[in-house]
């Protein structure tokens, strides 16, 4: 822990960070997450840490900092500066229609609004881009979400889970679903980076995780991130759990059986696939503060971040997609390329600043980089779903009440 002197100079209130440790036992104590975990950097300095809780509740094991936890969509932004490093290299436009690199996406249709079955479509009035990948405009969906076309991609098996077929198979198999919507008009969370993950691996030559490894993790240090977990390592992957019907938590995947164990992982999902630790994101994170600068190396331009991290939405979220989701209506937040962004925060109704981005995974994990603070903040459990609890819009509160210069 850095000293208070320290902790003071980069314009925090040592007292008021204190809460945030307060508010994470609070949760664990009462069994309603198994552990709970914090990371502040400010100015390229970490700030504070601080952890409570238990990797596996069934055996007592303790969280510790090189634990491992699933981040499900906070792969996401990393799949995104992977393909954008592409783009700067000039091997794609934004503007150019998928099917120019994946042509299974060549005859695509669109369902017919109020279709009761999935033969109702109609045909694209213009074909979806790889933009629209990167801003969830594409028209496509989660199984998870429901709906006749959630259901057809559950029983397809395109939700790119780790045991499916592969990238390029289940790919091809969604090209084979129709959309949901016509691409631009509408923003639909959805399975869109995992087939950006695919145009990695046709753009580069190389197999997603083999160019997610090179490219980005093995730059950065990130030792302890990949898409499944050696052997050696798996005594430190996390457990991971659910609301039970009590108020508390009942076991959803445990560390020591999970399907990530190496060997066991065929699809690599860039829209939910990654496994990571706290210190392994923070550095994901501060290259971004960085604007690309990965320390030896550089990965991307500070003008590149700065458009990922622009709203790239006609809109906001509120407007163009769910009235509400998760735990905040997304009034006042848009959407970059594989982050959100804060536009006002008054309307958001969170602590931010305007132009702060960040994403969160399905087992209640965030990240964000604030630019007009020069911070990162990463936070990691493992409880899903992740809007069980405002969990996210709290540490908020407690990042920027504790911030006081």
């Amino acid at each position: 822990m850095r000293s208070e002197a320290h902790v003071k100079k980069l314009g925090f209130d040592p007292e008021r960070l204190e809460r945030i440790q307060t508010w994470m036992a609070r949760y664990v104590d009462a069994g309603k997450l198994p552990f709970a975990a914090t990371l502040i950097s400010r100015h390229g300095e970490p700030v504070w840490q601080g952890h409570t809780g238990q990797r596996d509740v069934e055996t007592g094991k303790p969280y510790e900092p090189d634990t491992i936890a699933r981040i499900y969509s906070m792969s996401k932004p990393v799949t995104a500066v992977g393909l954008m490093m592409l783009h700067e290299q000039a091997l794609f436009h934004l503007d150019d229609p998928i099917e120019e690199f994946l042509p299974e996406f060549a005859d695509l249709k669109v369902l017919r609004k109020g279709a009761g079955k999935l033969d109702e479509v109609e045909a694209l009035t213009v074909k979806p881009t790889i933009h629209n990948l990167f801003t969830h405009t594409a028209g496509l969906t989660y199984g998870f979400q429901g709906g006749m076309l959630g259901e057809a991609y559950i029983k397809a098996d395109v939700d790119f889970n780790p045991g499916g077929a592969g990238l390029a198979e289940t790919t091809k198999k969604l090209a084979g679903m129709p959309l949901l919507f016509q691409p631009g008009q509408e923003w639909n969370y959805s399975v869109a980076t995992d087939v950006l993950g695919r145009l990695i691996e046709v753009i580069s030559g190389l197999p997603f995780d083999q160019y997610v490894s090179q490219n980005i993790l093995a730059p950065l240090g990130m030792t302890d991130t990949g898409f499944e977990v050696p052997d050696d390592k798996i005594d430190r992957l996390a457990s991971c759990y659910v609301p039970d019907d009590h108020g508390g938590m009942a076991l959803n995947e445990s560390g020591h059986d999970s399907k990530y164990r190496a060997g066991m992982v065929k699809t690599f999902s860039g829209g939910g696939g990654l496994l990571s630790t706290g210190g392994d994101y923070q550095r994901f994170a501060e290259m971004l503060r960085r604007g690309g600068n990965a320390g030896n190396e550089r990965l991307l331009s500070p003008r590149t971040i700065e458009f990922m991290a622009s709203n790239h939405l006609e809109s906001d979220l509120a407007s163009m997609g769910p009235a509400t989701w998760c735990e905040t209506s997304f009034s006042g937040v848009g959407f970059g390329l594989g982050v959100s962004v804060i536009l006002n925060p008054a309307r958001a109704q969170l602590s931010a600043s305007i132009g702060d981005y960040g994403w969160g995974g399905m087992a209640s994990t965030v990240f964000w980089v604030d630019p007009v603070e020069d911070m990162s903040v990463v936070y990691l459990t493992q409880l899903i779903p992740s809007d069980t609890y405002a969990l996210r819009k709290e540490l908020r509160t407690l990042v920027y009440q504790a911030l006081v210069d």
